[in-house]
């Protein structure tokens, strides 16, 4: 409440209303807390053990991709009570993403609208930084995608390249191919481009001698029939999980308000994507018969969010939108109402 009420309205008055301003501001302000942040259980993190992917994780509770791309706060992030913390996502060539304005907040809808376009500092600068200043307290996954630049037959070496980057790292690696501001880079769920992805990535781990987990994050735009091809692939190549879902292209749920913002192109994140992850999840779920373990991220601003999607199948959830829309208590409450499920 105080959140919602003072500090994300003189956040965006401080930044002449512009998300992507605060944005920027809260990740350098928990970049240099750093370390000085310490993880206080009972106060902000909330301990409910799981085992996932063969990884102990001290919560259910994730930081999804985007909020952090470049790593530069991953000290701070166990501190606020996240369980884990994906980066990314970073590709092989560092750029600067699409023009902008290219991030929209939608407190109405309890929505963001953004086409970003993986802006990252690239996978060796991420290399770097995590040799330089060390790992988080809790498992790390690192998303990784195709650099604009590349030519979609030329995608596969852009994800061998950051794979091997990152290797010494990553705790699961999220092989993100399902972005809608990254043109073509969808055309990558298709069964055959996806069939030749993993059987690489699956050869160049091997090479590095590890046997990190790959997970693939799927749209929430499939069709049944399109995702139930998705999942046969990936448990024909040995795909440790699936992260469901990505942004949508839908604009269901848009409140009359924010009607206007409709029209912006990008990824729609938030309250209206509640009730479709869900399905999704349930889907892989039921589709690998429990196979392969799930994790749930959009539209969770709430417990009963959260426990929807564990009761849908998933195994871990992760927040966002919710994160910059409502600040780190939503983490807490997430994480209570999980613990006491």
């Amino acid at each position: 409440m105080l959140f919602d009420r003072i500090v994300r309205p003189a956040m965006y008055r401080l930044a002449y209303h512009d998300p992507e301003v605060v944005h920027e501001r809260t990740v350098t302000l928990l970049s240099r807390a750093g370390t000085a942040l310490r993880p206080s259980p009972g106060c902000t993190r909330t301990d409910d053990p799981a085992t996932v992917l063969g990884l102990t994780f001290p919560n259910r509770i994730g930081l999804a991709a985007g909020m952090d791309k470049n790593g530069r706060a991953l000290h701070a992030w166990p501190a606020l009570g996240f369980g884990f913390v994906e980066v990314g996502t970073v590709t092989r060539h560092p750029q600067p993403g699409n023009p902008k304005p290219r991030l929209y907040s939608l407190p109405a809808t309890d929505a963001v609208i953004n086409r970003m376009g993986f802006n990252n500092d690239g996978a060796q600068a991420l290399a770097d930084r995590l040799a330089a200043h060390g790992k988080p307290a809790v498992p790390l996954g690192i998303s990784i995608g195709k650099s604009k630049v590349t030519p979609l037959d030329e995608a596969v070496e852009d994800y061998r390249f950051s794979l091997r980057a990152l290797h010494p790292f990553a705790d699961y690696f999220a092989i993100n191919v399902s972005s809608p501001n990254t043109p073509g880079l969808r055309a990558l769920q298709d069964k055959a481009a996806l069939a030749e992805l993993l059987a690489e990535l699956r050869k160049t781990g091997a090479e590095l001698g590890g046997d990190t987990p790959l997970l693939v994050k799927v749209a929430p735009d499939l069709t049944d029939d399109a995702l139930a091809e998705l999942l046969e692939v990936c448990l024909d190549h040995g795909v440790a999980g699936i992260i469901a879902t990505n942004t949508t292209l839908s604009r269901d749920g848009i409140a009359p308000a924010e009607a206007a913002l409709a029209a912006e192109a990008g990824g729609l994140s938030g309250r209206p994507l509640t009730q479709r992850s869900a399905e999704v999840v349930r889907f892989v779920h039921e589709k690998t018969g429990g196979k392969l373990p799930i994790i749930g991220v959009g539209g969770i601003l709430g417990p009963d969010d959260a426990r929807r999607m564990l009761d849908a199948g998933a195994s871990l959830v992760q927040i966002y939108t919710g994160f910059a829309l409502h600040g780190p208590g939503l983490v807490r409450l997430v994480g209570r109402g999980l613990a006491s499920r």
